[in-house]
């Protein structure tokens, strides 16, 4: 389902962004088991949170468990995703919203918030994998923490709030990286589209092409 037949602005704050990440007990999209969130102002991340969520199936993947630790009992006496949420949806709106792979994370959350039959949020986001490809397309991975591990950015890798951050600091390393003045530059500077999402279905964030940079003088 995309959206069609409205513009989403951007992002209603320039300057405001937030990074999320999850990780899901099992193969199911609506089994959110904790969210890292990384509040970016002006240019830089002000505050990383991290929140672990009951899934409303309690049923662990072995597989899941051996990447990001979390088991059952660890959830047991944590708030459903609903509660995590009301605490974050006003504080979100009108901030972009990136996310490392953002078709996994996104998908969680709109899978999770149909699944308790609440609204999606209109927002604009960004793929920071894409990002990342084209502002260092000479990397031969451009994966959470071999990026981390290239910016030097300090990464405990599927502890939801570090890769929220990091995925945050990749974003505005990036822009740097590519000369830009701030997160709004981006779509215009390299031709990647934003991802949309709204109460009436979503769009997907889609590639762009790498900007010219200038010749080095002979």
């Amino acid at each position: 389902m995309t959206v069609r037949g409205a513009t989403l602005p951007l992002f209603e704050t320039e300057g405001l962004a937030v990074a999320i990440d999850f990780e899901t007990a099992n193969e199911l999209r609506t089994s959110a088991c904790s969210i890292g969130v990384a509040w970016i102002e002006n240019g830089r991340v002000t505050e990383t949170e991290e929140h672990l969520i009951r899934p409303r199936e309690m049923r662990f993947n072995p597989f899941n468990t051996v990447i990001h630790g979390i088991r059952a009992e660890d959830v047991a006496d944590a708030p459903e995703f609903p509660a995590v949420w009301a605490r974050l949806r006003d504080r979100m709106e009108g901030r972009l919203v990136l996310a490392h792979n953002a078709a996994f994370d996104l998908s969680v959350l709109r899978h999770t918030l149909t699944d308790y039959g609440l609204d999606w949020p209109a927002c604009s986001y960004l793929c920071t994998v894409v990002l990342a490809r084209r502002a260092w397309p000479a990397l031969t991975a451009h994966k959470l923490n071999h990026l981390a591990d290239f910016l030097g950015i300090a990464l405990d890798h599927h502890r939801a709030g570090s890769d929220a951050e990091a995925c945050g600091r990749i974003a505005l390393a990036a822009t740097r990286e590519l000369g830009l003045g701030g997160l709004p530059e981006i779509a215009k500077a390299t031709g990647i589209t934003f991802g949309q999402l709204a109460p009436g279905g979503y769009s997907p964030c889609k590639g762009g092409k790498a900007p010219r940079r200038p010749r080095a003088a002979a």
